[in-house]
């Protein structure tokens, strides 16, 4: 089992049409929605193997719980700055942010300076996971050096008046974890 179609075929067997519905009245800005819940993704994931083309075809799709996948299946040591610069550009949701910064970046060779970099890009989504994994990482023990962490508090005091909710409350989270 390891096609797109054998993925499909386990989301729509794993479909809630309640919260699809909902999700759509929401606005949220795929073609399809299956409103499958996070915790059956991650048991759908365990069932196919991790492969960097699988997941980037899964990402390029405008559906919701294909795109989540797409995290969970991307080998860490094929999600090199690269691909995090395209993924980024692309991401669509709060949702792909917060799961991209606990599932997916902190896994990667290239976490900080993924992190850094989408910081000083400075876009709502990247910057959003890109704080939360920041926070995983320094809660995790790893530590910024002298200028990440200089850094990351100049980008605290500058955004944090200005940034929407979902990036507020992961500045607010990062913010706290560089404190203790």
């Amino acid at each position: 089992m390891s096609t797109e179609l054998d993925i499909k075929k386990e989301l729509r067997a794993s479909m809630n049409g309640i919260l699809s519905a909902r999700m759509r009245e929401a606005g949220m800005p795929f073609k399809l929605i299956f409103g499958v819940e996070l915790p059956r993704l991650q048991s759908i994931a365990k069932d196919f193997p991790q492969d960097a083309e699988l997941a980037k075809r899964l990402w390029s799709q405008s559906i919701r719980e294909m795109r989540l996948l797409a995290i969970m299946l991307m080998p860490p040591e094929t999600f090199t700055f690269k691909v995090a610069e395209e993924w980024g550009k692309t991401m669509l949701t709060a949702e792909e942010a917060q799961i991209m910064a606990m599932m997916l970046l902190p896994k990667t060779s290239a976490c900080k300076e993924v992190c850094m970099a989408w910081i000083e890009e400075g876009k709502s989504l990247t910057a959003t996971s890109a704080c939360l994994c920041l926070r995983h990482l320094i809660i995790r023990g790893i530590k910024l050096n002298e200028d990440e962490r200089l850094f990351v508090e100049d980008y605290i005091k500058k955004m944090l008046p200005r940034a929407n909710l979902h990036l507020r409350k992961a500045i607010q989270v990062l913010e706290a974890a560089i404190e203790e």
